[in-house]
């Protein structure tokens, strides 16, 4: 399904299924952001590969537009239901709801606190609450899905394997059967997920959430399937792919946490841990990650965090 920008796509799914009543269809995992290119994309693909047969269930990994924004235009074209898990359904319902709100006092707060300067925060408070653009309206109820789990789907049983930093519960889908795992953002073959630090849970840790997560992944789901990744290609190799991304992240803590040996704002860091120039449109995903790693370091008594006057945080290793 067509997304612009730099990933250009996102991978969508279908499996055989079969509906309550019988109806043979397909299953959806992953839905395209909103918007009239991708409904133009879904009524092709319904048409033709599909092979005009109706959608029996939308599964839902996680809530970001790109995977959840047109789950309420197929549930709602084939009255049927929405399986995502209990966390992503009811935070993307809580970012929704921003649309059309102004930029809250804390959230304001947080980014000066990271180093912004007043025309970042200024185009921050223009574009506030621009989520929900993303989305078809969301169906109003969900099946849930939890960890662990066995969902038929067709032929074939799938378990449902949850992780989180990327995203609350992001749920992958794995069936052992058949080989393969369809791992949306929580495992990509080119790109390491974003985990960010958000106003909303300043001093949340997500990224010890998602480098667990893919620890727990790599010793439950064994290394011979298939993965199904929601950008780039298919791969083989799940658990060195793995590997290399939790050992990519400690690397970066390391050049970081020597960074800190002078204090330094979030602002600050972006050489330390990206490879790229970070512009204005990659400056809340920079920052969002640069407080990810801050605050695991900080986490773990490996930084500080001090606020001065002017109420923007330094940090620094401990004397």
């Amino acid at each position: 399904m067509p997304l612009g920008g730099a990933l250009a796509f996102i991978n969508v799914w279908a499996i055989e299924d079969v509906s309550p009543e019988g109806v043979r269809g397909w299953a959806i995992v992953d839905t395209g952001i909103a918007g009239p290119d991708t409904a133009n994309a879904w009524r092709a693909a319904l048409k033709g590969p599909l092979e005009g047969k109706p959608v029996t269930r939308v599964f839902v990994t996680h809530m970001h537009p790109d995977h959840i924004g047109m789950a309420g235009w197929l549930t709602r074209k084939f009255q049927c239901r929405m399986w995502i898990t209990r966390l992503e359904f009811l935070t993307c319902r809580t970012l929704a709801a921003d649309s059309g709100r102004e930029a809250p006092a804390d959230a304001m707060t947080f980014y000066k606190a990271a180093g912004w300067d007043e025309d970042a925060l200024e185009t921050y408070r223009s574009k506030f609450g621009g989520f929900g653009r993303g989305l078809h309206a969301l169906p109003d109820s969900f099946h849930r899905l939890s960890d662990g789990d066995t969902v038929r789907i067709g032929a074939h049983d799938w378990r449902v394997v949850v992780g989180s930093g990327h995203s609350p519960e992001h749920a992958c889908l794995w069936c052992p059967e058949l080989k393969l795992l369809i791992s949306g953002d929580q495992v990509l073959p080119k790109i390491s997920s974003n985990v960010a630090v958000f106003p909303t849970e300043p001093d949340g840790d997500p990224l010890a959430d998602w480098m667990g997560s893919l620890k727990g992944i790599k010793a439950r789901v064994p290394d011979d399937v298939l993965v199904l990744p929601a950008h780039n290609d298919p791969f083989r190799g799940l658990h060195a792919r793995i590997d290399h991304l939790v050992q990519g992240h400690e690397r970066g803590l390391a050049r970081l946490h020597q960074e800190l040996a002078e204090p330094k704002r979030a602002v600050d860091v972006f050489s330390v841990l990206f490879r790229r120039r970070i512009d204005a449109g990659l400056l809340g995903l920079a920052t969002g990650e640069s407080l990810a790693h801050l605050n695991y370091l900080v986490a773990r008594g490996q930084a500080v965090r001090e606020r001065d006057a002017e109420g923007v945080d330094w940090y620094r290793t401990p004397a």
